[in-house]
């Protein structure tokens, strides 16, 4: 199944045929079987499934963290299974941002410090002028100088948004980015998301399991069994549980038979 998502532009990625199998003879498993997406630019879109679905392999190989055992990832107009393990490093630190579910802060490290990070290890100059945007918007200015250990989880998770976009990067790959935060505070990294989409059209790929959090994308691509098996542009949360448990009761009938 092949899905188009967002607006007709150049996609800020595309995965041709992406497969990944992990071991081999009897015991291999197929985590992806064949995948072909488009993600835009200035779009927000979230990718669901049950456990073993494969959505977070996506995830990992379309942001280059693993190489894929067949198929192509494109980010923007670079190849990557091409890349030496350097150069693809050096792609990761200049083109992508990550935001994960453990915050991966550095604790020795001040707020500003771990924003700064990527710019660091990038030796690249830092845009004071974008920087102070990135504060405005994640609202910690009067937090720079605090360590991660100080703040709330939903504050660290701004700082990890923050450092994703410091680097201003084609695109933001989300790992259950609000699976360890209350629901009011992962309303508010959600909107945070959300307004870097609209506001300086970022693209953000999210996984999450919530269909509350999902709402919040353009468009939700759902996974199973390593294959794209919806493609709902702009769906409710009510509609994004209905197909999630469509795609449970499909499961466990399969199981029985």
């Amino acid at each position: 199944m092949s899905v188009r998502v967002g607006r007709p532009a150049d996609p800020a990625v595309r995965v041709i045929q992406l497969a990944r199998t992990y071991g081999s003879g009897p015991q291999a498993v197929t985590a992806l079987a064949g995948v072909d997406a488009e993600f835009h630019r200035g779009t927000f879109t979230a990718v669901m499934g049950p456990s073993g679905s494969g959505k977070s392999t996506l995830l990992q190989t379309a942001a280059g963290l693993d190489r894929p055992s067949s198929g192509q990832v494109w980010i923007g107009g670079q190849e990557l299974s091409r890349l030496s393990e350097t150069k693809l490093t050096k792609l990761r630190r200049s083109r992508i941002g990550f935001v994960f579910q453990a915050f991966n802060l550095i604790g020795a490290l001040t707020v500003e410090e771990n924003i700064h990070l990527p710019l660091r290890l990038s030796g690249v100059r830092p845009d004071a002028a974008w920087l102070r945007q990135v504060v405005e918007r994640v609202g910690l200015g009067d937090r720079l100088h605090h360590r991660p250990a100080e703040l709330s989880g939903g504050q660290q998770q701004r700082v990890a948004i923050a450092r994703a976009l410091a680097m201003r990067p084609e695109v933001i790959f989300c790992d259950e980015p609000t699976g360890a935060l209350d629901t009011q505070t992962a309303a508010d990294v959600l909107a945070l998301l959300r307004s870097v989409v609209d506001d300086a059209q970022q693209t953000v790929i999210m996984v999450t399991h919530d269909p509350v959090a999902a709402s919040y994308a353009d468009r939700v691509m759902v996974l199973a069994d390593g294959r794209i098996v919806r493609d709902m542009p702009q769906p409710g949360a009510e509609q994004i549980a209905e197909q999630l448990a469509w795609l449970g009761r499909r499961q466990l009938v399969t199981q029985e038979s």
